[in-house]
């Protein structure tokens, strides 16, 4: 426990200290922290739909997308509520619309699934598109930013750390006002977001270590087999969806408070493309492996920007790659690995017993 506070004292410190060899040169390295854990929540919502539950998910952008226009409409464009109010409010929402998509559509499977799920997606972009109500192709600007403590200098400021080769100095010039959500600076949207993933990471180990993940993992091995033996499939794939689509509207909650602007085009169909490419790179059915997947899918472009249209070409070439080589991802679920164990020992085992001509 001592080794995993300190971790996690150093992931909240990374804005700060600028470490030489992991900061992003040609990108704003507070932003793009905050980009990276943000993904890192989605991934963790679209895990339980896709790795514990089964369900290929193509669509996950219209649940992140509603999560940021609730944020947008109660905040700016129809009232002046303040995030902390409207946050469980977008997450609510975003829950109801998964219960909706997924009553008429969870009964079928594969890809037709997968088909329905890509419409929605598509259609929730579109309707915003075409609906003044919700800002149409114009968009919502001037979203306000989390409310600061401490305002306009916060509780305290901490300076930020400058490297010269490996010497660390302190940048007197550039400090971080505690909890002050501001426009130049990126920190304090990063440490909110790092705190709901660790939230949410809490609770849905909860969910997965309970009888409704064991339930989870019946369906998803064979969802035939669950039934014969009495379990209600279809009840827990949509709880499934459910689950995940309250993770992905905090997602985009935090999106919409950051960026002060949504727009029909913030939400489009290779987004959800992105997100399922990060939970199966890390290791579909495995918490951490989706969120090492997230961190590949939103870190690495930023990292390698001076690359400019070349780093594109690299990272489709480097999933390429992983695909071909782990089709488990980087990190799979330990029932995968215990399976695969299993069958190269039984593997082993026929060779030897198999008779010498």
């Amino acid at each position: 426990m001592p080794l995993i506070i300190v971790g996690v004292l150093l992931v909240y410190a990374l804005p700060i200290v600028n470490p030489p060899l992991i900061t992003t040169p040609n990108s704003d390295f507070p932003n793009v922290l905050f980009t990276v854990t943000v993904y890192a929540i989605v991934a963790v919502g679209l895990n339980i739909v896709t790795g514990y539950a089964g369900l290929l998910d193509l669509g996950y952008v219209g649940f992140y997308a509603t999560g940021a226009y609730v944020v947008g409409l109660l905040t700016a464009y129809h009232a002046a509520w303040p995030f902390l109010l409207v946050l469980p409010v977008a997450m609510l929402v975003t829950l109801v619309t998964g219960v909706l998509l997924g009553a008429p559509t969870l009964r079928v499977r594969g890809d037709y699934l997968a088909i329905v799920t890509m419409g929605f997606g598509e259609l929730i972009r579109i309707t915003i598109r075409n609906t003044e109500w919700l800002g149409g192709t114009a968009g919502i600007k001037a979203i306000p930013s989390p409310q600061s403590i401490g305002a306009p200098d916060g509780l305290f400021q901490i300076p930020h750390l400058h490297w010269e080769g490996l010497n660390p100095l302190i940048d007197l010039d550039r400090s971080t006002k505690f909890l002050v959500f501001g426009v130049l600076d990126a920190t304090p949207y990063f440490w909110l977001a790092l705190t709901a993933l660790i939230i949410v990471i809490l609770i849905e180990r909860l969910v997965k270590n309970s009888r409704v993940g064991r339930m989870w993992e019946a369906t998803r091995e064979d969802e035939d087999a669950a039934e014969i033996m009495g379990v209600p499939t279809f009840k827990f794939k949509l709880l499934a969806f459910a689950s995940g689509a309250f993770i992905g509207g905090l997602a985009g909650a935090l999106f919409a408070a950051k960026s002060g602007y949504i727009n029909p085009i913030s939400f489009p169909a290779n987004l959800s493309i992105l997100f399922v490419a990060a939970v199966v790179i890390g290791g579909s059915g495995n918490r951490w492996g989706a969120i090492i997947g997230a961190v590949i899918v939103a870190y690495l472009p930023e990292r390698f920007r001076e690359l400019e249209d070349w780093r594109l070409l690299f990272f489709g070439a480097a999933l390429v790659i992983i695909v071909s080589f782990r089709p488990q991802g980087l990190f799979p679920a330990y029932n995968s690995r215990r399976a695969r164990r299993a069958a190269r020992q039984a593997a082993r085992d026929a060779r030897e017993e198999a008779p010498v001509v």
